[in-house]
């Protein structure tokens, strides 16, 4: 009986092609060797795809990613739907772009609150960007500081539409109170912009 010659298969359906190894080999050897810095964007999120598609050349693809967002950040943190227009991208590339989106957005949150305070405006601006610049609804965030500016919680109050979110007061100040927090730095974004309001008392009204 003749041995079966079918090759394996990737989320496209495409069938192995060997001499792309010799490629991804000398994209870590660089990584590990010189550095993140060393490799452009597409590089980046080449590598970032790997898992994604084990038996495809990812350079087209984070080619065409990059070409339609603009820059690796924008790409990772696209809506899922605006990913699915990309020829060629299926749902374990999508999962893996949007783990590098939670990842960045953890990070993020983890400097900040492992900091003695928000010590500055472009702190707090990098903090919300990496947060939600990207978000494609609008939305009511929240950060509530303590007596000496740290961080105690990063809320998100409200989830709207893509022009409107609602504002509840009450609850605002319920959760101030709940938290124990003096300061408030209240987030409220247009998806390509953030605009921040801040309270800055031992006391709200």
């Amino acid at each position: 009986m003749p041995a079966n010659s079918s090759k394996p298969q990737d989320e496209s359906g495409e069938a192995e092609t060997p001499h792309y190894h010799g490629h991804r080999e000398r994209l870590r050897e660089r990584f590990y060797g010189a550095g993140p810095e060393a490799l452009s964007d597409y590089e980046l999120l080449e590598m970032a795809l790997f898992p994604a598609l084990p038996r495809r050349d990812t350079k087209p693809l984070a080619k065409a990613l990059l070409k339609k967002f603009g820059s690796f950040a924008q790409v990772i943190h696209a809506p899922v739907a605006r990913l699915r227009e990309v020829d060629g991208i299926g749902e374990a590339s999508i999962n893996q772009i949007k783990l590098l989106a939670a990842a960045a957005s953890r990070v993020a949150k983890g400097e900040i609150k492992r900091s003695i305070a928000l010590s500055s405006w472009n702190d707090v601006i990098d903090y919300c960007r990496a947060g939600m610049a990207f978000a494609d609804r609008e939305q009511f965030r929240l950060l509530f500081l303590d007596k000496r500016n740290q961080l105690i919680a990063d809320e998100v109050q409200q989830t709207g539409t893509v022009d409107h979110t609602p504002v509840y007061p009450r609850e605002v100040i319920k959760r101030a109170l709940e938290l124990s927090a003096t300061a408030l730095i209240l987030v409220h974004n247009h998806p390509t912009r953030i605009v921040l309001i801040t309270f800055n008392h031992n006391r709200y009204y």
